[in-house]
């Protein structure tokens, strides 16, 4: 073995033309050169045999790491073609690919003009019709691949609203119920969690979560709006105005039924009513509903009041927008002073009702629906006239609804049964020309309330027969009715094995039986049908014979003398001195009460027993 030779591995150099190997070896201080290859090979081969018997006396598997060798000219040309590839068009590069993998490609080949326009033999373009199907979807995109179906009842769902976060969504009915459903808590029987009546023996009208979507508010045809939690339980009231008092300013409440609400999308804490007593009153939660906020008086063009039946913010919290039972849109600035609209326009549509009025979640355009089966859409800048109008919109209910989509591409409204129609629809309309993009059948009855949640990206339509549709898209619809149209509906297992026998236990004995402690609530029921330790005073007398009076005699006071005075019976048929006198002999030898008492302040009885007693003289009366 060669201890003094040590090996650094292989250099090379001139890496372009003729590199030179060298290696140096030999004793410290000392520098060898090689010039023939087969001495390098030599010295390889006994650098491995040196490095062989180290491992095999050291007794290990290997010993140190090669040095790794790097042929410089195999890497420039790998760096050259590198570049080439890089440089190269798009259709060199797809050219050269066709021809490698010519070889590998399984089944027909791929057409030439695959993805391209056709011609005709006029020359013009023929497209795929599927393409622009296609293209329509991605542009106006309508989540309806599933359906799921609750029901609320069997009368028109006339309210529908979901809180900001879509865990819950609340339902109200001319029924006069509210129901409460919880998307997370529900499974594939989709049943409410809570319904209740907040408003007694009055139709909801409208449902509204406040921003936070801990609080709701009740709208219905009672003159007094309710504020519940998210469990339905009252925080909140509205006064009730005077209704002798004309000026409906200077009332606290409003005095007939409610048609409308809202809550103030900036201020958390403010919302607002619409009543037909002809005003728009704003309330502060935290007043407790004891005076409301601010009013507005809507006015008709003669000058009287019109009661405004649809109202909403803007989504900046500072413009309420009021449609009114004339027809016409009155816009108000809650910055301003209410003595006139901000903006008004007479003749938005015919003199009847207006059922629902929304502004954009971005922009400024403005869409309403009526009683004249019309739906418009207008520019809040230039409300002279409307941008789009769609007609033959019949709607029998007054809270038929009409909303823009989360983008706002989309208007979607739905309609009533007219006669010969045996199946609702609500329909889409692209914005800002209505044209119909989709029409889709929902039940065999009208369609009333809408909502399309942004978050959970899924439509929910009420219905006039009690149901609840909501419609949704597996791939793009969030939690919502995906949570619960999967569950798996388990019924409560019962246990068939019914025991024939008695078992007896120790314990179930009178002998080594406990007597279980009673808790005070039972022992106070108990004690209350005890009539001594209840202290249950007399029952009422009653007239006739067997009662307490003809047992006891004929007169209430034999009956109160017996109970409460003497101890034994009274015959009332007995002489009183007889029955006195017979105790006169005792109270004579064995005196007790009045004897003893004046035995020692009482004189001596002095007594005239001479006997001779003269008659008195008559007296005769002089003539």
């Amino acid at each position: 073995m060669n201890k003094g030779k040590i090996t650094f591995g292989k250099i090379s150099s001139n890496f372009v033309q003729n590199s030179k190997i060298i290696e140096a070896s030999g004793s410290i201080g000392q520098k060898a050169s090689f010039s023939s290859p087969t001495d390098i090979e030599n010295l390889d081969d006994d650098a491995e045999k040196e490095k062989h018997d180290l491992e095999h006396m050291m007794g290990i598997s290997s010993f140190g790491k090669k040095a790794k060798s790097f042929d410089i000219q195999e890497m420039l040309e790998q760096v050259k073609q590198t570049a080439k590839e890089v440089t190269k068009s798009p259709e060199e590069f797809h050219s050269e690919d066709n021809e490698e993998d010519d070889d590998d490609f399984i089944g027909p080949p791929i057409p030439a003009n695959w993805g391209q326009s056709e011609e005709t033999n006029d020359g013009e373009d023929v497209k795929d019709n599927s393409d622009s199907d296609e293209e329509a979807e991605n542009t106006h995109f309508i989540p309806c691949s599933q359906e799921a179906t609750m029901v609320h009842g069997t009368k028109a769902v006339t309210a529908l609203n979901l809180d900001p976060s879509g865990a819950r969504l609340a339902s109200g009915s001319v029924d006069y119920d509210v129901s409460f459903w919880d998307f997370a808590g529900m499974d594939s029987n989709l049943r409410s969690f809570r319904t209740l009546q907040p408003a007694e023996n009055h139709p909801i009208r409208g449902l509204y979560y406040s921003g936070t979507g801990d609080l709701l508010l009740v709208i219905s045809g009672a003159s007094q709006a309710k504020v519940l939690d998210r469990d339905g339980f009252e925080k909140l009231e509205t006064v009730k105005g005077d209704m002798y008092i004309t000026d409906q300013a200077k009332t606290k409440g409003h005095t007939s039924g409610l048609f409308g609400g809202g809550w103030n999308p900036i201020t958390r804490e403010e919302f607002m009513t619409s009543s037909s007593d002809g005003t728009v009153r704003t309330w502060d939660f935290y007043n407790g509903g004891k005076n409301h906020k601010a009013a507005i008086k809507c006015r008709a063009q003669n000058g009287l009041k019109v009661t405004p039946t649809s109202i909403t913010y803007n989504r900046e919290g500072k413009v309420i927008g009021c449609g009114c039972a004339d027809g016409s849109i009155q816009l108000w600035d809650l910055r301003k002073s209410f003595v006139a609209p901000s903006i008004q326009l007479r003749k938005a549509h015919a003199a009847v009702e207006i059922s629902s009025i929304r502004f954009s979640h971005i922009g400024n355009n403005l869409l309403t629906r009526s009683m004249d089966d019309t739906m418009k859409l207008w520019d809040i800048r230039t409300m002279k006239e409307c941008l789009s109008e769609v007609g033959n919109l019949f709607s029998r209910y007054d809270t038929t609804d009409a909303i823009f989509s989360p983008n706002d591409d989309i208007a979607v409204t739905s309609h009533s049964l007219n006669k010969g129609e045996s199946i609702g629809h609500i329909l889409f309309y692209s914005i800002p020309d209505f044209n119909l993009l989709k029409k889709i059948p929902v039940a065999t009855s009208h369609t009333i309330k809408l909502a399309w949640h942004p978050k959970l990206n899924q439509i929910f339509v009420g219905t006039g027969n009690g149901l609840i549709k909501c419609y949704y898209d597996d791939k793009v619809s969030l939690r919502g009715a995906t949570l619960c149209a999967a569950k798996i509906h388990r019924k409560a297992q019962h246990s068939e094995i019914v025991s024939s026998q008695q078992v007896l236990t120790p314990h179930a004995l009178p002998l080594f039986r406990q007597e279980r402690r009673k808790t005070s609530r039972k022992q106070m029921e108990k004690d209350r049908l005890d009539p001594v330790k209840s202290h249950r005073p007399d029952l009422p007398i009653t007239s006739g014979q067997g009662g307490r009076v003809a047992s006891s005699g004929s007169t209430l006071s034999s009956f109160v003398i017996r109970n409460l005075g003497l101890s034994k019976r009274v015959n009332d048929d007995q002489d009183p001195r007889e029955a006195i006198l017979k105790y006169a002999k005792e109270a004579e030898e064995n005196p007790y009460w009045i004897t003893p008492a004046y035995s020692r302040t009482q004189p001596t009885n002095i007594l005239d027993e001479s006997g001779n007693e003269e008659p008195p003289e008559k007296k005769i009366k002089p003539d």
